[in-house]
């Protein structure tokens, strides 16, 4: 008996404490204007971004392996361009960068979804109109705008959106020239294994590779075109994906 009322007593308090924390991105959610665009990283609505998220890797039951993280530049911001294979993508990215404070351009669906869609407002992700090319450009240039700021390192998708096949999309080049208004370099990264994800929960631990494969130099960015960025990208994800 005595048992039982402690493992009801365990039981009783993470309901209680996972309700009050929800609260609490309700409540921090209050103070954050829909659509406002935030030039600033907040450090307490990312500390509520990265603090979640870590705590969804563990019930999603996600394990992580990483290469190649020490090629990051260490003295200056970059822009980070990755394969998208599922909709956990940015969560484990942002969950495996978080010192680097990412910021992503993201679908403007994304910032509707509850609890999160203000907290990620806060900190600095941008909304990307991909049927109109002139607001594209617009939130291009913010987010070069970002960078030159040192308010955040910049996550994009080149491919514009998930690949549902698992062969890479062609590229949407003109996001590379976030990096040369920035004038920063361009970190390639790869992500394999959140496609299954969706399956093997709960039953089945879901294990993640995500591989920096190349850094492009500053100078490298300054003197190539975004087609040219664009293909050595994508020969750099290809040589670890494959087609």
């Amino acid at each position: 008996m005595i048992v039982l009322k402690i493992i009801l007593w365990i039981i009783a308090a993470v309901i209680a404490i996972v309700v009050l924390w929800f609260a609490l991105l309700f409540v921090s959610g209050l103070f954050i204007k829909k659509g406002k665009e935030y030039d600033t990283n907040s450090r307490y609505y990312r500390f509520l971004l990265n603090f979640s998220t870590a705590i969804a890797m563990k019930l999603i039951r996600i394990h992580i392996t990483t290469t190649g993280m020490d090629k990051l530049p260490k003295d200056t911001r970059f822009l980070l361009a990755s394969n998208h294979r599922s909709n956990f993508d940015p969560l484990i990215t942002w969950h495996v960068f978080a010192k680097y404070d990412l910021a992503f351009i993201s679908k403007p669906e994304n910032f509707s979804i509850p609890f999160f869609g203000k907290i990620i407002q806060k900190c600095c992700f941008m909304a990307i109109d991909r049927k109109d090319s002139s607001k594209a450009n617009v939130t291009k240039e913010r987010a070069a705008r970002l960078l030159k700021m040192d308010s955040v390192n910049v996550a994009v998708y080149p491919e514009g959106t998930r690949s549902k096949t698992g062969e890479t999309l062609p590229f949407h080049n003109g996001l590379f020239n976030i990096a040369k208004e920035a004038d920063v370099p361009i970190a390639v990264m790869t992500l394999q294994g959140t496609a299954a994800i969706k399956d093997n929960y709960p039953k089945h631990r879901s294990d993640i590779t995500i591989d920096v494969v190349d850094v492009i130099p500053v100078e490298t960015v300054r003197n190539s075109s975004p087609h040219e960025l664009g293909e050595r990208v994508r020969t750099s994800m290809l040589s670890v994906l494959g087609k």
